[in-house]
């Protein structure tokens, strides 16, 4: 007859199971039966701890050791010292890898200590023991059927917990190389996670953050094929295409969702109009860039003349695109005026291209260059 570890609730497992699963019995004529009575009698986490350090070096073998083990993964995390709880954990789990309520205890440190490496580790480790567990097949004995579905719940539950660790701690910390490792470890123990899609957008600037360009284009690729409602995720794609010359119809449809979604967002809470408008701005002046420079990538110099105009006011605190924006009007201006004779076009593909040369970067020299030949062309030099 199989024996179930059994754990009454997700989360407020308080160790009443514990002693049932772990029996042993104690002597009190015994100085190890004094030493585990004087154990159940302290009340200080800390010198509880130091009771059951010396009982585990005196007594290595004691049938009781489980126990012990068990127990100081608790009393070492109410004391603060979650090494020395997870290493009690480890040595806990060894004795018994399906005790997922020492388990469950050992992963609430690992989340105490918020150290990534720590939790991503603990997170693997837990959820493969409740895997394991959940995986059991049911048992033929009538009576084990309770016990049995009870331990399955729990394990279920608790693997669902370690990917909600990973999730609450990829929130909570600073530094973008931690949080895209706490989110790939999430991915990794459950591609499809229900806490994935909440922290969509925190692991694309997170990339972004930490230098990883190609990782968030690639990303945010995937997501927009299943969701457009980022707008941030679809330029940074139809950047990514425009620059690659692929599919510049999906390029042009990416820059108008975008636009739509500038337009009819509704302002979060908490974000004043100013910033909120200013946001909007700048979505839709980067929806207009790419659109433009991907009908100029394709001679369509009608559509991003007026495509770069657009993007102009919401590209402006960014002079390398608006030099970009400014030198492609230049060039779009002079190819019209050139084509249909309109001096018009010619004075605006000046303009915009000494604006262009005024800006040091990329575009500065080719501007200068583009400037004399424009003016050679115009009787208003």
């Amino acid at each position: 007859m199989r024996r179930f570890k059994l754990a009454v609730t997700l989360l407020l497992a308080a160790g009443t199971a514990l002693a049932q699963r772990q029996r042993f019995t104690i002597n009190t004529e015994t100085p190890e039966g004094q030493l585990l009575q004087q154990i159940g009698e302290q009340e200080d986490p800390v010198q509880k701890l130091g009771l059951l350090e010396k009982f585990v070096a005196q007594y290595p073998q004691h049938e009781a050791i489980p126990w012990v083990w068990a127990h100081m993964v608790r009393v070492a995390a109410k004391a603060n010292q979650f090494d020395k709880a997870l290493e009690a954990g480890e040595k806990a789990l060894a004795l018994d890898p399906e005790d997922l309520e020492t388990a469950h205890e050992a992963l609430k440190a690992a989340e105490a200590k918020k150290d990534p490496a720590t939790l991503i580790a603990w997170a693997g480790k837990v959820s493969a023991a409740a895997r394991k567990v959940a995986a059991t097949p049911k048992p033929k004995e009538e009576d084990e059927v309770e016990d049995w579905k009870t331990a399955v719940d729990f394990a279920e539950q608790l693997d669902v917990y370690t990917e909600y660790t990973l999730y609450a701690l990829a929130l909570q910390i600073p530094d973008p190389k931690q949080r895209i490792a706490l989110i790939e470890a999430l991915e990794a123990q459950n591609p499809e996670s229900q806490y994935l899609p909440q922290i969509a957008n925190l692991r694309f600037v997170a990339y972004l953050q930490a230098g990883q360009a190609e990782k968030a284009v690639a990303f945010a690729e995937k997501v927009i094929e299943k969701d457009q409602s980022n707008e941030d995720m679809l330029l940074a794609v139809a950047d990514s295409y425009r620059r690659g010359k692929k599919d510049p119809e999906k390029v042009l449809a990416w820059c108008a969702k975008a636009l739509e979604l500038a337009a009819t967002k509704p302002k979060p809470e908490g974000v004043t109009d100013d910033v909120w408008e200013k946001r909007r701005q700048q979505i839709s002046g980067r929806a207009h860039f790419v659109a433009g420079m991907t009908h100029a990538a394709r001679n369509n110099w009608v559509e991003a003349d007026k495509e770069l105009r657009a993007a102009l006011p919401g590209i402006a605190d960014d002079a390398t695109m608006n030099a970009e924006a400014l030198f492609y009007l230049g060039l779009a201006n002079f190819r019209l005026g050139e084509k249909d004779c309109e001096p018009g076009r010619i004075l605006d593909a000046v303009n915009f291209t000494k604006q262009a040369a005024a800006v040091k970067g990329p575009y500065q020299a080719p501007a200068r260059q583009n400037l004399k030949a424009f003016q050679a062309k115009c009787v208003l030099r």
